[in-house]
């Protein structure tokens, strides 16, 4: 099926033209989903909320953009919204914590899997995994992510940083990168779908 025929049907409640829509993409908006929320049932069950919210505001959708890029926009701030509702966000760590690692920002080893770095970011706590994600991921500014969540720039700023030293702390731990010598820029490095 193209895609015009899928959001024709879809835009129509065509069961097949959305069950061909759902298996197209959600596998990469599971993986979107899993990125910000606690386990793989959170996950889904956000999936799961997001393409009801794809399915009914497909007629929204103006062909400006990829489809892909629409749906996820809507998965993110879906899982936003359930993490403000649950205020699961606000979760913080002692600043202290923050400053005992040096905070790099560019390029990471070639070893590093994709895969690694969504486990060691799942390991944060929730408010600092939620504005990385946003940020460093999904390339909002902190202003945007200030607005999305409710809280202010600087407090997104001030999340991203610690999020950003207790990453590295964590990957130095698993041996996935070592302790640097001198500061050196990595983490806008990453590239993850």
């Amino acid at each position: 099926m193209t895609e015009e025929a899928m959001l024709h049907g879809c835009m129509h409640n065509d069961a097949t033209s959305q069950q061909e829509l759902y298996l197209r993409y959600s596998p990469k908006m599971l993986s979107v989903c899993y990125r910000y929320a606690k386990n793989r049932e959170d996950a889904e069950d956000m999936l799961q909320e997001g393409f009801i919210k794809v399915f009914t505001q497909i007629r929204q959708f103006q062909n400006r953009g990829a489809l892909e890029g629409w749906i996820r926009k809507i998965m993110v701030h879906t899982c936003i919204n359930i993490l403000k509702k649950n205020k699961k966000f606000t979760e913080s760590v002692d600043i202290i914590y923050a400053n005992s690692v040096q905070i790099k920002e560019d390029v990471i080893p070639s070893i590093l899997q994709a895969k690694q770095v969504i486990e060691c970011i799942r390991m944060l706590p929730m408010g600092y995994k939620t504005v990385l994600n946003l940020y460093a991921i999904e390339g909002y500014s902190h202003k945007e992510i200030g607005n999305m969540l409710d809280i202010e720039e600087s407090t997104s700023r001030s999340q991203y940083t610690r999020a950003k030293a207790m990453l590295e702390d964590i990957l130095i731990r698993k041996k996935i990168i070592q302790r640097p010598k001198e500061k050196e820029e990595w983490l806008s490095a990453v590239k993850i779908n």
